[in-house]
């Protein structure tokens, strides 16, 4: 008969097949993430598989409408980030997602939705990944641009599996890939419509644990995003040390990277703004706001000149200043390299693109902000810097 248990954000299942089915369902929330809570679950389980000796393998999948695992919990590692406390949270997930990888038994995970981050790391510690050809669904490690790598394992695995120049161009770029597009670049293994993805997960776990390929190495030059975030070239340094050794040390690499991107204020300032642009998308309050049409940010460093080039884009004049023409040459940069990418990706025409540029004015020099609706503070955390500005 089949057997179920329900823990808190965990569902196991084993059918008459003897496949267990643990599905992710964070409960309250439209979203799964990895939290240490989570991660505790997902270890006890684990626990039982490993013990289970009449299990015949194992699919991982999500109850959720639109969201396999989204990742890591930001706001946690903000946290850590700032409080030095990442390591250990890191270290953890990388134990267990090992735990998972190392299963006798085949695994694969069934992924309808959003896989990003941490949620597709955990994939890449089954056998198999097959993916639903819903619209929702996107994979892809989107860490860089956050100013961190993937560090469970994402590094380490994606090249074994993909090779590693394909592998350092996903993590590189950090782009969400549709199921089509991750089926080529051999991010899933096979493509199914939502309703019938377990059924294929269980005639693909018939095909026993996958065999392993050699790490191929990388050849040719991979291109460095324009900008002063420092993630990018740490991820590709890290995918090339890995190629050459385990993968414990190339976990190690991992972590050790995460923990001094974490530590830098760049990153900080990236994850920061990244929660600013995710509250802006849920819509505006119940009560009725002035359009701001004149807004003024003070810092031009990666976050600042984000913000600036956001608002300008979407038709708010800005005062982008700082106190060093160098930042405000790197920030200018920074904005150019955004709106380039926007034409070259077809999101808009060059014509738009040199209008949201127009609408941006930096100096160093100190300047009345009377007509400015909103000043928006994104300069360094040192008090002197800011007691210089203001």
């Amino acid at each position: 008969m089949p057997a179920t248990l329900s823990s808190a954000m965990i569902r196991r299942e084993i059918g008459n097949d003897h496949i267990c089915v643990l599905t992710f369902d964070r409960p309250e929330s439209g979203v799964n993430i990895f939290d240490a809570t989570t991660l505790n679950e997902l270890d006890r389980h684990l626990d039982f598989i490993e013990n289970e000796n009449s299990l015949r393998g194992l699919i991982i999948a999500s109850a959720k409408k639109s969201i396999f695992i989204a990742g890591a919990d930001l706001k946690t590692l903000l946290k850590q980030a700032q409080s030095g406390d990442m390591r250990a949270f890191i270290a953890e997930g990388q134990r267990i997602l090992n735990r998972l990888c190392e299963l006798k038994i085949p695994t694969l995970a069934a992924i309808h939705g959003a896989c990003a981050g941490g949620g597709y790391e955990v994939t890449l510690a089954c056998d198999y990944r097959v993916a639903s050809d819903d619209p929702a669904t996107r994979i892809g490690l989107p860490e860089t641009t956050l100013g961190l790598i993937p560090a469970w394992g994402g590094c380490t695995r994606l090249p074994r599996l993909i090779g590693a120049e394909k592998a350092a161009e996903v993590i590189l770029k950090g782009k969400l890939y549709s199921a089509q597009e991750a089926l080529k670049l051999g991010l899933i293994d096979e493509i199914a419509p939502r309703d019938r993805l377990v059924d294929l997960a269980r005639k693909k776990l018939r095909d026993g644990k996958r065999k392993t390929s050699p790490t191929s190495k990388i050849d040719q030059k991979i291109p460095m995003p324009r900008d002063h975030n420092p993630a990018p070239a740490r991820a590709l340094e890290v995918i090339k040390k890995g190629l050459f050794a385990s993968t414990q040390q190339s976990l190690a690499f991992e972590l050790d990277a995460i923990v001094d991107l974490g530590k830098t204020e760049s990153t900080q300032n990236l994850i920061r703004n990244f929660f600013l642009a995710e509250k802006y998308k849920k819509g505006p309050s119940k009560t009725s706001a002035e359009k701001v049409v004149h807004a003024a940010v003070i810092g031009a460093g990666v976050m600042g000149s984000g913000i600036a080039q956001w608002l300008s884009s979407r038709g708010v004049t800005v005062i982008l200043r700082d106190i060093a023409r160098e930042q405000i040459d790197h920030g200018l940069a920074n904005v150019e390299k955004t709106y380039a990418d926007a034409v070259k990706r077809g999101l808009m025409t060059e014509e738009k693109a040199k209008e949201g540029r127009a609408r941006i004015v930096a100096s160093t020099a100190p300047m009345e902000l009377r007509d400015v609706q909103i000043v928006i503070e994104a300069a360094s955390e040192k008090i002197d810097i800011k007691k210089e500005i203001f």
